[in-house]
């Protein structure tokens, strides 16, 4: 056999007649450079003659996003590749960039409720929460016993709507198209819930600085018992079809690496933080709205990848429907709004036949027999109440992990600056440190694994 035209391994020479070098400058495509790196125009051509240059290192840049349906909303991802290997990772946000925090200095303290809610909408209420409990704190106030215990278990049943949602979108994003038609139908029961007993799906508005917008509906109790008992029946199933699944574990396994330290230098929060074993929880470690009243237990895990926030995220959703359990029996009547009539806004609401709106006994009051409490009224909607001047850092444990409210008042009755620590926005920083080094399949995982909200991140 002749082997005068096989190529020399060594040199890297061509199989051709002419035996040509493949270090001789040869131009196979056009290219330019740009902010991004060196892109190359490839059009016609044998693939086959594409010669790779040996002595250059050259970067493939690639862009996943804003529109990949991966990315959980409209980010970007640079990523600078070697072959299927992410050398670099550079995230980009802005796309969304709702002002919310600037819009909320020019409306009511109240009306801020209506903005916030707005940011991480797949947890709402959190960010309502975190809100309302730093208004509280600048008013020194304290919203009433049954108001707190409803805001927990509320809020509760919108951690496991989140978590659905990250199993679903997630498992669909792996090619796991099960996970998303289950995680979805099961999320569905959460939305049928919380617009029974808050008027809407989600951006629900209903927790307000005070208490809540109104007291939960007369078969609430039955309704939310059949909804945990539903959810008892159904999460084993998650077990079955994920967690025992030899494809999922491997795909999860090893992927999207972030030991503790690195959590910690990031700022990371949430089950990203817990799945390195920090058990730190803000509902455990620095409790508000009576959390402490509650038994429940923080799941943690050493392994630090993707694997181990799936089943933290799990176990965490049956913790939920521990702690919903325990609202239903520790409830007891009472007012769900603090008696202050300067703070407690809207007054009295009831259901009519025109739909919600306010008590006829407070329509006849305020229109026919009392010129005062008409004008107090008024003003209350319009102009809304005032807040004592003063900063103040007010946080909650969101599925995502530490959100945190910084509200400034100046005396009046518009906030002078509210801005919030959003675990998505934060949490996002540890894409490069999970995904470099890996494969790019990996980048969607470890996307996945952080679970962010882009309306959080560009709010």
């Amino acid at each position: 056999m002749s082997t005068e035209n096989l190529s020399d391994v060594t040199t890297g020479t061509a199989t051709g007649p002419q035996g040509a070098d493949s270090t001789d400058d040869v131009d196979y495509a056009d290219s330019r450079e740009t902010t991004e790196g060196r892109v190359y125009t490839v059009s016609g051509g044998d693939w086959e003659d594409v010669i790779e240059d040996s002595r250059h290192d050259e970067r493939m840049v690639i862009n996943m996003g804003p529109q990949h349906p991966s990315t959980h909303g409209v980010l970007r991802l640079v990523l600078e590749m070697e072959g299927e290997t992410v050398t670099q990772l550079r995230s980009v946000i802005g796309y969304l960039h709702t002002g919310i925090e600037k819009n909320c200095e020019y409306r009511t303290w109240t009306q801020g409720v209506t903005f916030v809610t707005r940011m991480d909408y797949l947890a709402p209420l959190s960010t309502e929460l975190a809100y309302c409990l730093g208004v509280e704190k600048l008013l020194g106030i304290q919203a009433p016993r049954r108001a707190e215990l409803l805001r927990v278990m509320l809020l509760e049943i919108n951690r496991i709507g989140s978590h659905l949602v990250y199993i679903a979108t997630g498992g669909m994003e792996l090619g796991a198209t099960t996970a998303m038609t289950l995680g979805f139908r099961e999320r569905e029961e959460v939305l049928h819930l919380l617009e029974h007993l808050t008027g809407l799906r989600m951006n629900h508005a209903f927790i307000r600085p005070g208490g809540l917008a109104q007291d939960m509906p007369d078969d609430y109790q039955e309704v939310v018992s059949a909804f945990v008992k539903t959810m008892d029946e159904r999460l084993p199933l998650y077990d079955k079809l994920f967690t025992g699944q030899p494809i999922w574990r491997n795909r999860l396994k090893g992927v999207g690496y972030l030991p503790v330290d690195a959590c910690l230098a990031l700022g990371v929060t949430g089950p990203v933080l817990r799945s390195a074993g920090l058990p730190w929880d803000l509902r455990k470690t620095e409790p508000y709205s009576r959390y402490d009243e509650f038994e429940f237990d923080i799941p943690t895990s050493t392994d630090a990848d993707c694997w181990a926030r799936y089943l933290i995220r799990v176990e965490e959703m049956h913790q939920s429907l521990r702690i919903i359990k325990q609202c239903l029996k520790k409830l007891e009547p009472g007012p769900v709004m603090v008696e202050d009539k300067k703070v407690a806004w809207p007054a009295q609401l009831s259901l009519g036949s025109d739909g919600l709106g306010n008590s006829l006994e407070h329509v006849r009051k305020i229109m026919g027999q009392s010129m005062e409490s008409l004008i107090h009224h008024f003003k209350l909607v319009t102009e809304g109440f005032k807040v004592p001047a003063g900063q103040v850092y007010t946080t909650v444990e969101s599925p995502r992990g530490e959100l945190g409210a910084h509200l400034v008042s100046d005396g009046g009755t518009r906030p002078l600056r509210v801005h919030v620590r959003e675990p998505s926005f934060v949490n996002l920083q540890s894409m490069p440190a999970m995904a470099e080094g890996g494969l790019v399949a990996d980048v969607i995982a470890a996307i996945a694994s952080i679970d962010p909200v882009m309306g959080g991140v560009d709010r």
